[in-house]
């Protein structure tokens, strides 16, 4: 994270002093590659030093600053020019690499590492002073002694029956985050609204304003309803709000109710992005740092994080040929990944509420070996 948060800050300051395209370019790569890193390590590291009745709503607070940050963005750019925008991104980055002076480092890391006194003074002071770790400290100890016991991790295990099932559903539900269009909508918002018939700075200031309670209130249910739940409510709003926007540019495009066009897509784009940041948003990831085993973590949750960004280039890239092509078709698009999703989820993706990792994973090595 050390490492991301240093090439954040040259990545700005590159964007910053350009004077030329490869310039940019060169700053957008270092910031990808900052993006990348933290996109898949931070939701692990909450994941692996929380305690099992937080993780869900801990992890969550990760998209919960992310769509803060986003709404900063929104917001933001539409006061400030691009360069001088480059300088508020400093800023995080400049934090992260303060902050992280002072955070301990994960308890089952240190244990996997060998580094027993560190592993208990560590999950000592993530628990509290006064705080019982016995349990928790023998049960991670002897999950690590497990895992020890097993060949080193190579690329080829992912097609091992125990981490196959955790592969199909990390990948999964990262392949329909994308499908359901949050990127594309994400960088065309004000696009989307200005085709619409409405103002495309008011109504990327509304989406900025609407997502962090929205996303504070899916981290607060996150340990309550449970993933399952949350992912199937969210995944209806996504349908729901894609089926609604493409309606406002069919009408568009047929000459009907025109009056309905730009109340049709605000209402359409609002109700996505606050189902989106719910469920859609934040819960693939809190799963994706629950379900792979700790030996196979780095390799598998590297590579689900790269299907999720190579898919958010697949869909952003096509977007405006897809616009072009038929506008109203591609909210249907959007719309029918979500009822996909719905049922993906409904047949696949394991409740993890209120279960330890170790839990888990004796769970998932189950359905391994049963299918």
């Amino acid at each position: 994270m050390r490492l991301a948060a240093v090439v954040g800050v040259f990545g700005w300051l590159t964007i910053y002093l350009a004077e030329g395209a490869m310039m940019l370019y060169f700053g957008r790569v270092l910031l990808g590659i900052c993006t990348g890193l933290l996109s898949y390590v931070v939701p692990v590291f909450i994941a692996e030093i929380a305690p099992k009745d937080l993780r869900g709503g801990l992890t969550t607070s990760n998209q919960l600053f992310i769509c803060s940050g986003c709404s900063a963005a929104y917001i933001s750019g539409a006061l400030l020019s691009w360069r001088s925008l480059t300088l508020v991104g400093l800023v995080p980055c400049a934090f992260l690499f303060w902050g992280l002076l002072f955070i301990p480092e994960s308890p089952r890391w240190l244990a996997n590492t060998g580094r027993e006194k560190e592993f208990r003074t560590s999950l000592q002071n993530l628990r509290g002073e006064n705080a019982d770790i016995s349990d928790e400290a023998t049960e991670i100890r002897e999950y690590i002694e497990t895992v020890h016991h097993l060949p080193k991790a190579r690329i080829q295990d992912l097609l091992q029956s125990k981490n196959m099932f955790a592969m199909i559903v990390g990948a999964g539900l990262m392949i329909f985050q994308q499908l359901g269009g949050i990127n594309a909508i994400g960088f065309y918002t004000s696009y989307i609204f200005s085709s619409a018939g409405f103002s495309g700075k008011l109504g990327t200031i509304l989406i900025g304003v609407i997502q962090i309670p929205i996303t504070l209130f899916g981290a607060l249910l996150m340990d309550r309803s449970g993933r399952r739940a949350l992912l199937l409510v969210s995944s209806s709003g996504t349908f729901l709000g894609c089926f609604l926007t493409g309606l406002s540019f069919y009408f568009k495009a047929q000459g009907l109710h025109t009056q309905l066009v730009p109340a049709l897509a605000l209402y359409g784009i609002l109700a996505y992005y606050m189902a989106y940041s719910i469920g859609m948003g934040p819960i693939p990831w809190v799963i994706m740092s629950e379900i792979f085993s700790i030996d196979m973590k780095a390799i598998a949750g590297s590579l689900v994080t790269l299907v999720s960004w190579l898919g958010s280039f697949a869909i952003s890239y096509s977007f405006s040929f897809l616009m072009n092509w038929n506008s109203a078709g591609t909210f249907f698009l959007f719309s029918a990944a979500s009822l996909v999703t719905m049922l993906f989820v409904a047949r696949l993706v394991p409740e993890t509420k209120g279960t330890t990792l170790e839990e888990i994973q004796e769970s998932l090595m189950g359905v391994g070996l049963t299918d």
